[in-house]
């Protein structure tokens, strides 16, 4: 059963998931961001790029044709790229397709519009009997 993490009170959505992506690549672990519209791929594909100073996680689409040699991927609907253990939720409804993954890590921001649809998603997974770990940002600094 897919381990959930809810990471909550983040100041910049963005900036966590690229945190999020930098350490599951540093762990060797390929993660699929789910970005819910072209967009949100385009924020999130820009500020993987100028997010560090120093250092570089390796992503692009995942229809490139490098995706299968790169460890974080950006993508939308029900792609489940070969080796992706990780799916990392920008969107604010549950991804369809987020059983198929070991983990999901979703991002909750400050504004209460986020923090209403996180509770949303909390309680569909909770009410499907999925383990949750949940982080507060704020209480970490």
């Amino acid at each position: 059963m897919t381990s959930i993490d809810f990471y909550f009170n983040a100041e910049d959505r963005l900036l966590v998931a690229c945190r999020l992506a930098a350490k599951a690549a540093a762990q060797k672990k390929r993660l699929l961001i789910h970005a819910p519209d072209a967009r949100t791929a385009s924020d999130i594909d820009r500020t993987l790029w100028t997010w560090q100073a120093v250092g570089f996680v390796p992503h692009c689409t995942s229809h490139d044709p490098l995706a299968a040699e790169t460890p974080v991927l950006i993508g939308a609907g029900d792609e489940t790229p070969p080796g992706c253990e990780i799916l990392l939720n920008l969107g604010e409804q549950c991804p369809p397709h987020f059983e198929r993954f070991a983990r999901l890590l979703e991002i909750v921001g400050t504004r209460e519009e986020e923090r209403g649809a996180g509770r949303e998603r909390y309680r569909f997974y909770q009410s499907r009997g999925y383990q949750i770990a949940n982080h507060d940002l704020a209480a970490n600094g």
